[in-house]
């Protein structure tokens, strides 16, 4: 698999696969969502459109990062998000980086997000598709976030050979600068166990597929049937 790790200002031609990688925290958050019951995840363009999608459809779950804002529901924090029932909700989510790297994206004809949480479920998608290129979108920090590069070598790597370890990869993204500015409470919007479900491997058994409906780049869990099987009840 030929693969290539990019920055979202990077992006010059639209890739035929794509992996968007936002580990801390957009989708961790999404994984969570789904988790939680959510149906769909609604990427916003920006946090006016979320507002207005929410204006339009009132049941929806609008959420964003920093802190608690009028007009959203809540934040873009994993440690928040585990405690509230999503039960069939759409969710729109605005974040910094991540949505912002699966809307650069959008026209590719198969488009992922990911984080640590999903990986394992993620690389199995990528190996089952039998995918000969793949772009992996590093969002943060102009593409050198190094918790959000980890992850997206460890998943191509594990696409290649399932005998990969994440442990280095883990490592790396524990020590990264989100995870230090996320410890040290200097963002906002932030549950103190953020840091720990960000790092959480294979979480969750299912992929994360973004795809164009009805103008909306909309985000739907894809359960990956090894994983599942094997999931715990």
């Amino acid at each position: 698999m030929d693969t290539r790790f990019l920055g979202i200002a990077e992006l010059t031609e639209v890739p035929s696969v794509a992996v968007v990688v936002d580990v801390m925290r957009a989708f961790t958050v999404a994984a969570w969502a789904f988790a939680q019951g959510a149906e769909k995840i609604v990427l916003a363009e920006s946090l006016d459109a979320a507002l207005e999608l929410k204006g339009r459809h009132p049941d929806w779950v609008a959420l964003k990062d920093g802190p608690p804002a009028p007009g959203f529901d809540a934040v873009n924090s994993p440690g928040m998000l585990r405690s509230t029932d999503l039960g069939g909700r759409t969710v729109v989510q605005k974040t910094t980086a991540g949505t912002v790297g699966a809307l650069a994206v959008k026209e590719a004809s198969l488009v992922l997000c990911a984080g640590f949480v999903v990986a394992e479920a993620t690389a199995q998608c990528l190996r089952t598709r039998g995918c000969d290129g793949v772009t992996f979108v590093v969002t943060g920090e102009d593409g050198w976030a190094d918790e959000d590069l980890a992850c997206a070598q460890y998943i191509a790597r594990r696409a290649a050979d399932a005998a990969t370890d994440a442990a280095e990869f883990l490592r790396r993204a524990g020590e990264s600068r989100a995870a230090g500015e996320l410890a040290d409470g200097v963002r906002q919007g932030v549950h103190p166990d953020d840091v720990e479900l960000c790092l959480e491997l294979d979480r969750f058994p299912f992929a994360m597929v973004a795809a164009l409906e009805d103008s909306l780049m909309v985000l739907r869990p894809h359960e990956v049937p090894s994983l599942t099987d094997a999931a715990p009840i």
